[in-house]
């Protein structure tokens, strides 16, 4: 991975990452200090939104560190599948949370059913996403598999030479 696409890749988790953060203090600090007259502090849409910037953090977090392992050139180790375990992790919470959404958008949307359809299309669309992840953590493990199996060889290399 080149430097201008390592370099370009951390100034967008970096400037996402801000942002999230920024919002859900925003909407801590709007629900602690001026609540809205007759209305809930704490909306299901305010504790899902709030949930889903949390899960996208997560996979910013280990994306980072994830690049971070390409840029040393250690992620082909075990160390590395705990990051993928989790941006995989964080896009189920992402997903589970869009269905949360659609459930409590669901009632609003009688007259017409369609719209729920196609968020539930989006929630599945989303789980796709963390089903390729989980194919490139297979792809990963393989390929850590097989370093493992050549660094073993060369060891045996190394005795009989």
């Amino acid at each position: 991975m080149g430097k201008l696409a390592v370099g370009a890749l951390r100034a967008v988790l970096v400037v996402v990452l801000a942002g999230t953060v920024f919002v859900q203090a925003s909407m801590v600090w709007a629900l602690a200090t001026d609540p809205e007259d007759g209305a809930l502090p704490l909306t299901p849409l305010r504790v899902i939104t709030f949930l889903g910037m949390v899960a996208a953090q997560v996979a910013f977090v280990c994306v980072w560190r994830l690049v971070s392992m390409v840029r040393r050139g250690t992620v082909f180790s075990h160390a590395a599948f705990r990051y993928v375990d989790g941006v995989i992790g964080a896009i189920v919470a992402a997903a589970l949370l869009w269905f949360a959404v659609t459930g409590i958008n669901a009632p609003g949307q009688r007259d017409d059913p369609g719209v729920t359809v196609i968020m539930g299309g989006i929630g599945v669309a989303i789980l796709g996403v963390a089903l390729i992840v989980l194919v490139l953590r297979m792809l990963l493990a393989q390929a850590v598999a097989r370093d493992v199996e050549a660094s073993r060889m060369q060891a045996e290399l190394d005795e009989v030479i």
